[in-house]
């Protein structure tokens, strides 16, 4: 199963965390820009191709230490077509580098629309008899709060082509709480009853690690709720995002981790991808972008194994 796959290359390499490919045009150096607008003009198509030329600089400096990458597909859909072209190329670059992908897409709508958000994403998409893969991610964002009907398709396509979901339970934006801590009467609050209906999905595809395939997307900005999550759903592997530059530290996502230290992985974006940039990282200069970027995964990976133990 897809959730093995990625407990295994947590372990193989030592590494709970993952790579968040979120470009933005700050992000890029300056040469990998200009050669991409040599090429194509300062233009969407332009961004677009200086976008991949950067993700592939990122993953050939990671690939070997990590076992994921997560691209936000906003900041590729700004750029129209040329910028979901861009995404599905580094989908696919990252692959070819036996990375682990999460895509990023946090979709949620009712189950007709989900049911074509999952085709492409997660499923295939069927045209007069034949089948195509089109992002071909190994693990989604989805958002359950259009209620259960709305997951329904994800699941079915992930039990049938050994795909993943991480379902969003506790985010780590400061105003989560705004929705996801309101009480419901006898039931705790929001956040936790959908925890509690992540956990019972969770008893479908299961794998030899103990975890399931459809997992939560739990914030490590918000210590005491995670902790309470990990109580709840135990088999519920978590995908952790804030860590860094949003505010959260290693000791406080220790918490989402079970006795064993598997439980979770950790996402890093502008922290490790715009590491050049941070004083602490800015030896390397603009060409040493790359090697930037690997030196904060290695201190992020340490960070994290030592709070975990």
């Amino acid at each position: 199963m897809i959730i093995d796959k990625l407990i295994d290359e947590i372990k193989r390499k030592e590494n709970p965390s993952v790579v968040g490919l979120d470009p933005r045009l700050d992000f890029v150096p300056g040469f990998i820009k200009e050669e991409a607008f040599k090429s194509y003009g300062r233009s969407l198509k332009g961004a677009a191709a200086a976008f991949l030329s950067f993700n592939k600089r990122i993953i050939d400096a990671v690939a070997d230490i990590v076992p994921a990458v997560k691209p936000q597909i906003a900041m590729y859909e700004r750029l129209g077509a040329d910028g979901v072209a861009a995404y599905i190329d580094t989908i696919n670059y990252a692959k070819g580098k036996n990375l682990v992908v999460i895509g990023d897409v946090k979709r949620g709508d009712v189950a007709s629309t989900a049911k074509a958000y999952s085709d492409g994403h997660i499923g295939r998409v069927r045209i007069d008899g034949e089948e195509f893969t089109v992002f071909n991610e190994d693990f989604i964002t989805v958002n359950p709060y259009l209620g259960g009907d709305s997951l329904t398709p994800y699941i079915e396509d992930c039990e049938k082509y050994d795909k993943g979901v991480f379902v969003l339970v506790k985010t780590s934006n400061p105003m989560s709480g705004q929705i996801q801590d309101l009480p419901i009467v006898d039931k705790g609050e929001i956040y936790q009853e959908v925890g509690l209906i992540v956990s019972g999905l969770s008893c479908k595809l299961t794998g030899k690690n103990g975890f399931s395939s459809i997992g939560a997307v739990v914030g490590a900005t918000h210590r005491e709720q995670a902790e309470k999550l990990r109580r709840i759903m135990p088999s519920v592997f978590f995908l952790v995002p804030g860590y860094g530059a949003q505010g959260g530290s290693a000791e406080d996502i220790a918490v989402c981790f079970n006795d064993d230290g598997i439980g979770a992985v950790v996402n890093s974006s502008r922290g490790i991808i715009a590491a050049y940039k941070n004083e602490k990282y800015e030896a390397f200069g603009e060409t040493g972008f790359a090697e930037a970027a690997r030196r904060a995964a290695i201190d992020m990976k340490e960070e994290l194994v030592a709070a975990i133990k």
